[in-house]
């Protein structure tokens, strides 16, 4: 079963293909999305990968999380599931 995780403190310069590449060191990658605001094109810092074992996913864990990375300490943990986003109220109507 696949397994979806968490990437955060990810260089800015770093690309989906990298960010695969990294992950495909310890088991196979079945997606890897690196997050970018939609007005600037420009990376958040922060990307999600979906690994195809559960196993490889925390392996991927154990041995990636804390470590550097282009100068950054990345952070690699299980994905939470996506909150609903309802408006606030506080917007125009």
């Amino acid at each position: 079963m696949a397994i979806k995780l968490y990437v955060g403190g990810l260089p800015y310069s770093m690309t989906d293909s990298d960010l695969e590449a990294l992950f495909a060191e310890i088991g196979k990658v079945v997606s890897s999305a690196v997050i970018v605001d939609r007005d600037t094109n420009r990376s958040k810092g922060f990307g999600f990968i979906e690994m195809e074992d559960d196993a490889d996913g925390q392996r991927a864990i154990k041995e990636l999380d804390g470590k550097d990375v282009g100068g950054r300490s990345i952070v690699v943990n299980e994905a939470r599931p996506k909150e609903d986003r309802r408006p606030s109220g506080g917007g125009y109507r």
